[in-house]
């Protein structure tokens, strides 16, 4: 696999799998294939016994929890945030969907420009940190989201934009709807289940709120099993943990008009579904990614999941997308080309 050859989009000289992880500051990486273990390489501090910050990777866990509880009929994705969490009301998710959280289709006047000292992802990020906060205005993330007020001239459900509170929106209503933390929901349906090898942990707030927009921590391998989970319909050893409907709707993916006026001109065709990234590319990829290179990429037709934990010092993808998309790309025709196919 190191020596497989991929010319990144925009240039003209090839590189190789083995150089693309340093270029993208890869703290460690792991490649199933058919659900086994075919790759695996760590750097830095990482060890296969360590965890990792999965950062905006947390936002496909809730939004593969909240999915679930759609299924069973827990929410109503066509129901108003209100429903669940009255708080919000005269907020900017005062007259928004469920649905619309879920995909990311809310107005929020919020910018998640980490290059942008101004931007509103530090307000957020401040009132969402666990340490004490003397003479702070807003604490903690419930009442953060409170404060957001909506985007003059938007209209909810036109356009996709990434934007972090979405995230911590949709597990306040995971809890509200279920009665259990995102923490303890993911581990009583999912990572118990699946007998990881270490304990996944969130960060909480200063009032014990987890993170559900960027908080998770977890080993590499146990993100793979993860990853693994949702490439099999949501199957693990002949036991159903997620409704196969959630992953098949996981996978169909999103409005790509909405999407394609998201700003994203390195993932033309793209779409969001359920806080997944889908592709709509031939082989059906989805994935779910994080600042400063966290990915869970799941590729159907290869029967592939690759699993990236990385460190690097741009927060948007787009740094990193280029060196990152094609080489995921080069494995899975590699993968496919040994198998015959």
């Amino acid at each position: 696999i190191d020596a497989i050859r991929f010319t990144p989009t925009g240039a003209r000289a090839p590189m190789t799998w083995k150089a693309s992880l340093a270029a993208n500051y890869t703290d460690g990486l792991v490649v199933l294939h058919r659900g086994r273990l075919v790759y695996e390489f760590y750097a830095g501090e990482l060890r296969e016994d360590r965890s990792h910050a999965a950062m905006s990777v947390t936002k496909s866990l809730t939004g593969t929890l909240a999915a679930m509880l759609a299924a069973e009929g827990v929410i109503d994705p066509a129901a108003p945030v209100t429903r669940y969490v009255p708080e919000l009301a005269g907020s900017a998710f005062a007259d928004v969907r469920v649905r619309d959280v879920m995909d990311m289709t809310t107005c929020l006047r919020y910018s998640e420009d980490y290059a942008d000292p101004e931007a509103e992802i530090w307000e957020y990020a401040k009132a969402s940190n666990p340490l004490p906060q003397l003479g702070a205005e807003v604490v903690g993330t419930t009442a953060y989201l409170r404060t957001l007020q909506p985007e003059p001239g938007c209209r909810v459900g036109e356009a996709f934009a990434y934007k972090t509170p979405n995230a911590d929106v949709l597990g306040w209503i995971v809890a509200r709807a279920s009665g259990k933390s995102v923490a303890t929901l993911l581990s009583e349906r999912i990572w118990r289940r699946m007998g990881m090898e270490q304990a996944g942990y969130f960060q909480v707030d200063a009032t014990g709120m987890p993170v559900a927009g960027g908080g998770f921590s977890a080993g590499l391998r146990d993100m793979a099993r993860f990853g693994q989970l949702l490439l099999d319909g949501g199957s693990w050893q002949g036991e159903q943990l997620i409704p196969r409907a959630v992953v098949e709707d996981i996978r169909k993916g999103g409005s790509r008009a909405a999407f394609a006026r998201s700003g994203h001109p390195g993932l033309v065709g793209w779409s969001y579904r359920d806080m997944w990234w889908v592709t709509h590319n031939a082989h059906g990829a989805f994935a779910a990614r994080g600042v400063h290179g966290q990915t869970v990429y799941i590729d159907p037709k290869a029967e592939m999941v690759i699993v990236r934990f990385a460190s690097h010092p741009q927060a948007a993808n787009a740094a990193n997308d280029a060196t990152s998309l094609p080489a995921y790309q080069a494995l899975a025709d590699h993968l496919l080309s040994r198998d015959g196919k």
